[in-house]
């Protein structure tokens, strides 16, 4: 079953509790439906992982967090599921999200060369900033209906192959 796979991987929870910037939480990190894996919550954990790794800001993780306390959702898979999102797959992910969210805005693309500088943060960025937001929400909207349809399918699949080898005497499965 995936409850097993998952905690086999995950923090354990003292130590997301005790994290820096999960503190401004408080007591909210002690609700036990943080901490629970059922196929909703890790459904609902999925959906909000996927999406927050699409936002483009900095601390996507606390954004996950917040998002998962919102609506009970496990809160280790939320963070990690942000990390989608890394150094190394951020720039394609934007570059696909901007060319998309030009295409639903109906308006050509702007040529542009970016680089890591304030500059081209304050300047460069005004011109791509709208099919940047539009397509990233795009892709945040599809990731999480995927995720959550995903894990509630794959979920009832598993537990289906457990009763079906059951059935048939064959407890290694289980």
């Amino acid at each position: 079953m995936p409850r097993k796979f998952l905690k086999k991987y995950l923090p354990n929870p003292k130590r997301i509790k005790n994290n820096k910037y999960l503190r401004i939480f408080g007591s909210a990190l002690h609700d036990p439906s943080l901490w629970h894996f059922s196929r909703k919550s890790i459904a609902a954990a999925f959906a909000v992982g996927l999406f927050c790794a699409w936002v483009p800001v900095p601390s996507q993780m606390v954004l996950a967090a917040g998002v998962a306390i919102l609506f009970h959702a496990n809160l280790p898979v939320s963070v990690a599921l942000v990390w989608v999102s890394n150094p190394i797959t951020i720039p394609p992910m934007f570059y696909l999200a901007y060319k998309v969210g030009a295409l639903i805005l109906g308006v050509g693309e702007v040529p542009f060369d970016m680089e890591l500088s304030m500059d081209w943060l304050l300047n460069g960025m005004a011109l791509i900033w709208q099919p940047l937001l539009v397509g990233c929400l795009a892709f945040s909207i599809v990731s999480a209906l995927l995720g959550y349809v995903g894990i509630h399918l794959l979920w009832r699949y598993m537990v289906y192959r457990r009763w079906r080898a059951r059935k048939h005497g064959n407890p290694s499965r289980s």
